[in-house]
């Protein structure tokens, strides 16, 4: 197993007119790993997504995504990737299983029926397979989404904000299957606005300000930027996720753990 990158960005900068929206942003991404870029709005994490899936031009520097240059070598590059944008593209009208099979078919693959039973299985949609998609929860179409965006088998898959609009416990069902991807040996590139879903999810974390990288490392490197914590005996109040699950049930918890919750300050 080779252990160059996945992903190789340097230098990397974007402009439209006089705005500069990229200035100079270096990453790289380990294979099989789940890294966040993190970012308000506006800070550029779209632009830099659809520069590496080859959907916009970069003004300069260079990347790489699994070994191919994104813009010299843009057809090798898509057959290395998939990409699921900020909301789920399924067909309403045609059921779970009926959405992977066309996409199985478009892509030429050899069994297409036999694609989308294994997804059905993996994501947990085997006994909604056959309902129209209309009738899917919003976590139960972000998982329906990203299941096809694996077809095709892609190295690497780059998840741009995938929980916008969910509640609660769909983030964490789409929490859960982006886990599956990495352990799998999927790499995952994660655009993100949630602080908590980054914690929970990346192995590494970029955070991009400003057009820039300022800070990019694991979770205890970023938390050792500041000054110690000081311990505090506090009396522990649930949290409003906390009731929210507790109240309507939360299926995932088994497989995604309970949410963090801070005992110092």
């Amino acid at each position: 197993m080779t252990t160059t990158p996945a992903i190789q960005v340097a230098g990397l900068t974007k402009a439209y007119g006089d705005h500069e929206v990229l200035r100079g942003v270096d990453f790289d991404v380990a294979r099989g790993s789940i890294f966040a870029l993190l970012g308000s709005n506006g800070a550029g994490k779209t632009t830099a997504v659809r520069i590496l899936a080859t959907l916009l031009p970069a003004d300069g520097g260079t990347a790489l995504v699994d070994g191919a240059d994104v813009g010299a070598e843009a057809s090798r590059v898509r057959e290395s990737i998939s990409l699921t944008g900020q909301f789920a593209a399924v067909d309403e009208i045609l059921t779970g299983r009926e959405n992977l099979v066309l996409v199985a078919q478009l892509r030429h693959q050899a069994d297409p029926r036999g694609i989308a039973t294994d997804l059905l299985a993996r994501f947990s949609l085997t006994d909604a397979g056959d309902r129209r998609v209309a009738t899917y929860s919003g976590g139960m179409r972000r998982r329906l989404d990203i299941a096809m965006s694996l077809i095709g088998d892609p190295s690497v898959i780059f998840l741009d904000e995938p929980t916008t609009g969910l509640d609660p416990q769909a983030r964490l069902e789409v929490w859960r299957a982006v886990k599956e991807l990495a352990a799998a040996g999927t790499t995952v590139l994660l655009t993100t606005q949630h602080l908590d879903e980054a914690e929970h999810l990346a192995d590494r974390i970029a955070i991009l300000h400003d057009g820039r990288i300022v800070v990019n490392g694991t979770l205890a490197e970023l938390k050792a930027l500041l000054p110690p914590a000081t311990v505090e005996y506090v009396e522990k109040q649930p949290t409003l996720e906390e009731i929210f699950l507790a109240v309507v049930g939360d299926e995932t918890a088994a497989t995604t753990g309970p949410a963090p919750t801070a005992t110092n300050s």
